[in-house]
């Protein structure tokens, strides 16, 4: 990674896995980003179904997993911040303390791109930073009809120029869940140091 852009990558990151890492690094180098933020979120109005485990331990794990690794940190704007956890509102304060001149970008999935005329502000988020997708090799392109009803034709030309390859890595976090609760083994699937976590708190152990 060169030292031009920051990227942001936001999630539940629960928990969060070697996919997660992988690919947050491949968008990076793509990019020439010099800097990867993960920033665990507190209420994701997207997720609201999704049993999470407490913020705190989201957090724990998140930093355990890059602990140590250049270009990578971990930050808690979202877990201290009340109400639901808006991707704009962490973009605005991410460029009001980096400046006009910093390359910013957020990275998302390619199943989010299609969900995103429906988060708050749209139009404000693409114009703070670069919406940056990720997709896997052989992916079919994401439709941005919907888009076009919210957005400028320019900013959803631009969306779809930051639609980037990245590795393909089939890991899921709601697998991860699920084997711990049976039990079985999550060795290769999380950083060793995101595991040992688990096991200390008792995560996800419930049915």
């Amino acid at each position: 990674m060169s030292n031009q852009g920051v990227v942001l990558f936001g999630g539940t990151f629960n928990p969060i896995h070697i996919g997660h890492l992988v690919v947050a690094r491949a968008a990076a180098e793509h990019l020439g980003a010099g800097r990867v933020v993960l920033i665990p979120s507190a209420n994701p109005p997207h997720k609201s179904g999704e049993e999470l485990a407490d913020p705190a331990d989201r957090l724990e794990m998140a930093r355990a997993a890059t602990a140590g690794e250049p270009g990578f940190e971990v930050d808690d704007i979202e877990l201290r911040r009340d109400g639901p956890s808006y991707t704009v509102l962490t973009v605005r304060a991410f460029r009001e303390r980096l400046g006009d001149e910093v390359p910013l970008f957020w990275l998302i999935g390619a199943d989010t791109l299609g969900e995103l005329s429906t988060w708050y502000r749209t139009a404000e988020l693409v114009s703070l930073c670069r919406i940056v997708t990720a997709v896997r090799p052989g992916y079919d392109r994401p439709d941005t009809t919907a888009l076009r009803r919210v957005l400028s034709a320019e900013h959803v030309r631009r969306l779809e120029e930051d639609i980037i390859p990245t590795p393909r890595i089939d890991i899921s976090a709601t697998v991860i869940r699920r084997r711990v609760r049976e039990g079985r083994s999550i060795r290769f699937l999380v950083p060793d140091a995101v595991a040992d976590c688990i096991a200390a708190r008792g995560l996800y152990r419930r049915v």
